[in-house]
């Protein structure tokens, strides 16, 4: 399997890509089954103000290497980490079909009700991302993506969002994303044995009503976060494989889901009985850290502990984070990129596989929240070699616009 990073711009609109293995090419306005795709603070072209021009004015300096996102295939999410103009972009939004029941707008709070004021897109496709917790399981939105074939494990892409504290600018969070894939060919047979208790009923949802539906007796992938675990869960309509209408769970548990027209509300009725199965053995599970303006480690070290490790997402495929170090006078905000200094703890830490470059254009910027502003660049080499300093195997890399790179699990 694989991650697949193309950089749209020459700031931070990227095109994230995940696919099983052995996938099978298509055309290019469509994806394989079990492929996972996510586009990342989309800005192609046209000014970037904040407030008022003479406040802040931005603009490429860099041509994007597309200039509508219908020239590229449909995303299963579109993701936008703060309500900033240069991540999120009225004018670049507006080009996604307002009518697309296959594409999920997740954003972080003040962006998603930006986004809603437009007015562009059904509200029922816009969510504002909950902040995480590593004592709340719902905190991290979880897409189901069913089977590439009968007899094969589902699989699932999880998105959580992690904001700084006492951040005054806004500007710095980390949004972290695994994907593990669903597998097509059913391997050794597995035994499972469980008390059988009397009949519980569990319920699964969406915004529609909920149709009653028997549960096929499939048991669950991997067991639930806590005896009481409720997640957000958005289903992805990559399949070509029939599936079920949801895994098993224990009575106390409650799955919400958000999903598109392919896949129906339904309430399930399970219970524990003992049984053998035949099971294909769980993929592994690929990791990214998304931090264009960069926070502390230790905010990501619960996340780190907890969900990366339960999901056997370490070490972190990729980084994604700013190079170049961006201060300002405490009264206009203070830090506003983390660059080397900060990415390099989180690299380490995480043990990440490569380190790509984020949010370091040299925009043409204007404006009062500018002047100030002072900026320590930071080349490829100079990244190696403060990862070497700290015993790190850290793979380096700046892509160009329209450059991509692919990583393997």
């Amino acid at each position: 399997m694989s991650l697949n990073v193309k950089h749209l711009n020459g700031d931070s609109t990227f095109l994230l890509t995940f696919s099983p293995k052995h996938s099978q090419p298509s055309p290019y306005d469509q994806q394989p089954p079990g492929t996972f795709s996510i586009l990342v603070d989309p800005w192609l072209s046209g000014p970037s103000t904040m407030w008022h021009p003479k406040f802040l004015y931005s603009k490429h300096t860099v041509a994007s290497c597309i200039s509508n996102l219908s020239h590229i295939p449909e995303p299963h999410v579109v993701l936008i980490s703060q309500e900033k103009p240069d991540h999120c972009h009225e004018a670049t939004l507006r080009q996604l079909d307002p009518t697309s029941q296959s594409t999920v707008i997740l954003a972080q709070p003040a962006a998603a009700k930006k986004i809603l004021a437009m007015k562009h897109f059904d509200p029922s496709r816009v969510h504002a991302l909950p902040t995480f917790s590593d004592r709340k399981p719902d905190s991290v939105v979880r897409f189901y993506i069913p089977p590439i074939s009968p007899g094969g494990l589902p699989g699932e892409a999880t998105i959580a969002y992690i904001p700084a504290k006492l951040d005054v600018s806004g500007l710095h969070n980390a949004i972290g994303i695994t994907y593990r894939p669903p597998s097509a060919a059913v391997s050794r047979p597995v035994n499972f044995s469980l008390p059988t208790p009397p009949l519980n009923s569990t319920f699964e949802y969406t915004r529609e009503a909920p149709r009653p539906q028997t549960m096929p007796p499939n048991p669950p992938l991997t067991p639930p976060e806590s005896p009481n675990q409720r997640t957000s869960t958005i289903s992805s309509s990559t399949a070509t494989a029939s599936e079920p209408s949801s895994p098993l769970s224990p009575a106390t548990s409650t799955t919400t889901n958000i999903t598109g027209p392919s896949h129906s509300a339904s309430a399930s009725i399970s219970s524990m009985y003992s049984f053998t199965a035949s099971r294909p053995i769980p993929e592994k599970t690929l990791s990214l850290i998304y931090s264009p303006h960069g926070v502390p480690y230790s905010l990501l070290r619960p996340y780190a502990s907890s969900h990366l490790v339960s999901a056997a997402a370490l070490p972190l495929t990729a980084l994604l984070h700013s190079f170049d170090r961006v201060e300002n006078p405490w009264w206009l905000g203070g830090n506003v990129n983390a660059g080397l200094p900060g990415g390099v703890e989180i690299a380490q830490n995480l043990m990440a596989k490569c380190w790509i470059s984020a949010h370091d254009e040299d925009k043409e910027n204007s404006g009062l929240s500018v002047k100030k502003v002072v900026t320590r660049k930071y080349n490829s080499a100079e990244v190696r070699e403060m990862i070497a300093k700290g015993k790190g195997a850290t793979g380096v890399a700046v892509l160009d616009c329209g450059e991509e790179l692919k990583l393997r699990a």
